[in-house]
């Protein structure tokens, strides 16, 4: 569900000073596309705010929902909505920040 070594090649990346801080935006970000996911947009604009979870949730590790993100836009690009994928969402994104606030204790032990 979470890939481990995404989080810690990030935290890297961002600096483990600004790391706490750099995850709390994008996991409002993700919270927000996901408002607008839900309140049913058109299909060009659910494309465009899976994309954007899905990169968000590829920065945070968070593996199983941009997976689920990809499939989703795929679906919405060929102008279709990706209903059963948008009802999933809030689960798997619950799933995947439980796991990552679990395991997130321990990145300052892998520092």
């Amino acid at each position: 569900m979470i890939d481990w070594a995404r989080v810690n090649e990030f935290r890297d990346e961002v600096g483990a000073e600004d790391f706490d801080e750099v995850v709390e935006l994008f996991l409002e970000e993700v919270v927000d596309a996901m408002t607008k996911v839900a309140s049913g947009p058109d299909v060009a604009a659910l494309e465009n705010e899976l994309h954007a979870i899905k990169g968000a949730a590829m920065n945070l590790g968070f593996q199983t929902l941009a997976e689920h993100c990809k499939a989703g836009e795929k679906t919405a690009a060929s102008g279709e909505v990706p209903a059963e994928i948008i009802a999933a969402l809030p689960q798997i994104y619950q799933d995947s920040l439980a796991a990552f606030s679990a395991g997130r204790a321990d990145l300052g032990n892998a520092a």
